[in-house]
């Protein structure tokens, strides 16, 4: 597998590796149970679920996660990914999901890290980025909006969970 890294200089955007599941597990907090990780975390969870991501990266699938990482020794500081193909989304679009982990937060890392994703996915073929986000989660939306996503339709789950869209032209990624 090819390794991808991705850096502005103060955030590095690789694949999740086993190596990771410790770091995960101990930013996991009630944010990212509630807005991303659907709930707790166990280790063996977390691992397989980290061994998946990898399977993806290998086989060029429609799903890729990556590590946002930080400072010179790239701290995990959270998780972004990529889903190239999904429920909802037209052919072409993106979805984009992240989170940070708590003392990580309220730093512009999560907007460095979906500009980069934003860009990765333009590379690879990507034509539109969406974030989706529920409206209780205004801190996600703040990201969208600063990583330059426009808010567009909102759409419901079966369960009736809301999203509100926002979205960005991958061409204006690359420039």
């Amino acid at each position: 597998m090819h390794e991808v890294k991705l850096s502005d200089g103060i955030v590095t955007l690789s694949p999740l590796r086993l190596d990771d599941v410790e770091t995960h597990l101990m930013g996991e907090d009630e944010l990212l149970v509630r807005w991303l990780n659907g709930g707790p975390g166990t280790r063996e969870g977390v691992e397989a679920y980290f061994q998946r991501c990898r399977e993806q990266w290998e086989a060029a699938g429609p799903f890729r996660a990556f590590g946002i990482r930080v400072g010179a020794d790239e701290v995990l500081a959270g998780t972004i990914d990529l889903r190239f193909a999904g429920d909802g989304l037209a052919p072409g679009q993106v979805n984009v999901a992240y989170g940070l982990y708590p003392s990580w937060r309220g730093r512009g890392l999560a907007t460095r890290a979906v500009l980069l994703a934003s860009q990765y996915a333009a590379g690879e073929g990507g034509v539109e980025a969406v974030i989706r986000v529920e409206p209780e989660n205004p801190a996600s939306a703040s990201v969208a909006l600063r990583a330059g996503f426009t808010p567009g339709k909102q759409t419901h789950r079966k369960d009736g969970t809301r999203f509100d869209w926002y979205t960005r032209d991958l061409g204006a990624a690359t420039q």
